[in-house]
């Protein structure tokens, strides 16, 4: 009998499919825009302004590293829930922390908003809560017994 009720409340809900695949999509933006930044990919460049370019292609070294950290751990995070792991909490709290770190340098240290404006701070939010939003349904996730 335990291990019929064990399963059934292990079983995988709808939406955590749907949160998976959208995360891994949002996310995958991120890692795009990461690698045609980092490649410095002429074309998509070429959407920037020569402020914005200077900004982003000045990132010194630390904030690359926790760019990194963030878009790659915000695809992996998504995948690990997709794939019912636990540690998807894990890395998609490591992967906000980063996110975190770069907002830091990109806004307070940087003066970030005087080159990307009002519309680069609201995305800029928007990919914060949409990490926050992710690390706490990956938790919950994970206290409910879905991931394992």
């Amino acid at each position: 009998m335990s291990e019929v009720v064990e399963s059934a409340s292990r079983k995988v809900p709808l939406h955590l499919w749907l949160v998976g695949v959208i995360g891994i999509l949002w996310n995958a933006m991120g890692a795009f825009d990461y690698l045609m930044t980092e490649t410095e990919n002429q074309q998509y460049l070429s959407e920037f302004t020569p402020e914005q370019l200077e900004f982003f292609l000045g990132f010194p070294a630390w904030v690359i590293f926790f760019w990194a950290i963030a878009v790659w751990g915000g695809v992996l995070g998504a995948l690990l829930l997709l794939l019912r792991k636990r540690l998807a909490t894990s890395v998609l709290l490591v992967s906000f922390f980063a996110m975190i770190v770069t907002s830091i340098h990109n806004f307070f240290m940087a003066d970030g908003l005087a080159v990307m404006g009002p519309a680069g701070l609201a995305f800029s939010l928007m990919i914060f809560l949409a990490a926050l939003g992710l690390w706490i349904y990956a938790r919950v996730m994970s206290k409910r017994g879905i991931l394992g």
